[in-house]
C-alpha cells in the first residue's frame, strides 16, 4: 500500500492522511479534515468485500450510530456518497473519529487489573446486547448484503476464512483434533440452530484491537467482517483472545453476564469456532515462516483440549 494510493483517497474527502494505524485486511489511515477534526480512511483489500458488501456495512454503522450506539458512522464524500473507487479499482470509504484506546492487543496479556477487566467485558457484553437488539429494529435495504456465519460459514466444506484442518503447517496430530473439534462443532452449532439460538447481523471480529476504550467508556470498530451470524458468536471472539489470561473463566462469566446468557456450553463451542477459524484466516494470509501461524495452532490445541479432553 502506497502513501501516494492514501494520499490520492484523501483528498476526494479533501483531507489528507496523517499515519498508518494498521494494515491487515484493509490499509486504515487517521485522515485529517479541513475543519481541524479527523477520520480514519479505509482502503479497502482487494477481493475481500466487494462494493455492495462494503455500502451494506456503511448503512448498517450509519443506523447504529443514529440510534446512539458507540460505532463508527461513515463520512460521506462531497457529492453525499459514501464509497469510492479508486483508479485501480480498489474501493475507499472514511468513518468518523472515535476516542480510545484500544482494550488490548493480540498475543500480550491484558494489562488492566482484574477487577478493570471483569469491568470491561461486563460492558462489552452489554453492548454487544444493545447492538444484536438495535440490529433487528432495523429495516434493511433491499440492497444489503453481508457474508454468512452459519453453520457452513464456520464449519461447512467451504467455510468464510478457510479450511482450517488442512492448515498445511499443523502436524497430523493437530490436524486430526482440528477435525474431531470440527464434528463436534458441527453437531453442536446444528443444536443451537434447531433449538432457536439467536442469529442476526453480528460484528464477528470483536477483538481487543477493535474495542476502545476511553474515560470508562467503551466503543466498538472495525465492522469489514460482519455479517449474518449466531449471536453467541460474538461473544467467542471476545474471549478467543482470552485463553492464556489467569482469569479467562471470570472474564467469560462477566460477558455473558453482561450480555444476558447462562449458555457456557455454546459460548465455549463458539469460541473454540473462532480460534478454529483464525486457524484457517492465517493461510493465505501469512508467509509461511510467520510464527503466528503456529501461536494459532498452540491456541487452537489449548481449546480443543479445554473442551474435548
Amino acid at each position: 500500500m502506497t502513501d501516494t494510493r492514501a494520499t490520492a483517497a484523501a483528498a476526494l474527502w479533501r483531507g489528507r492522511p496523517t499515519r498508518l494505524i494498521g494494515a491487515r485486511e484493509n490499509a486504515v489511515y487517521e485522515m485529517a479534515l479541513p475543519d481541524g477534526s479527523r477520520a480514519a480512511l479505509r482502503l479497502h483489500r482487494a477481493g475481500y468485500q466487494d462494493a455492495a458488501a462494503i455500502r451494506s456495512e456503511l448503512w448498517w454503522c450509519d443506523a447504529l450510530s443514529a440510534l446512539g450506539l458507540p460505532v463508527p458512522a461513515p463520512l460521506p464524500l462531497p457529492d453525499g456518497d459514501l464509497l469510492a473507487t479508486l483508479a485501480d479499482g480498489r474501493h475507499a470509504s472514511a468513518i468518523r473519529w472515535l476516542e480510545g484506546a484500544p482494550l488490548g492487543a493480540a498475543g500480550r496479556p491484558l494489562a488492566q487489573p482484574v477487577a478493570q477487566q471483569i469491568d470491561l467485558h461486563i460492558r462489552i457484553g452489554k453492548l454487544l446486547r444493545t447492538l444484536h437488539e438495535s440490529s433487528d429494529r432495523l429495516i434493511r435495504p433491499e440492497s444489503f448484503t453481508r457474508p454468512a456465519w452459519d453453520l457452513d460459514g464456520l464449519m461447512g466444506e467451504a467455510p468464510l476464512w478457510g479450511r482450517f484442518w488442512e492448515h498445511p503447517h499443523a502436524t497430523p496430530a493437530q490436524l486430526s483434533a482440528q477435525c474431531a473439534a470440527r464434528n463436534t462443532a458441527q453437531a453442536m452449532i446444528a443444536r443451537h440452530a434447531a433449538e432457536g439460538g439467536s442469529f442476526g447481523l453480528i460484528h464477528a471480529d470483536v477483538l481487543r484491537e477493535n474495542v476502545l476504550v476511553s474515560q470508562g467508556d467503551i466503543a466498538l470498530i472495525d465492522f469489514d467482517d460482519s455479517g449474518f451470524g449466531f449471536r453467541l458468536y460474538d461473544l467467542g471472539t471476545v474471549l478467543s483472545q482470552n485463553q492464556y489470561e489467569p482469569a479467562r473463566d471470570d472474564l467469560r462469566d462477566a460477558l455473558m453476564a453482561g450480555y444476558g446468557t447462562q449458555d457456557v456450553e455454546m459460548v465455549e463451542v463458539f469460541t473454540m469456532a473462532r480460534i478454529l477459524a483464525s486457524v484457517g484466516w492465517t493461510i493465505p494470509r501469512l508467509a509461511p515462516d510467520d510464527p503466528i501461524h503456529q501461536s494459532h495452532l498452540a491456541r487452537a490445541d489449548l481449546i480443543i483440549r479445554r473442551l474435548l479432553g
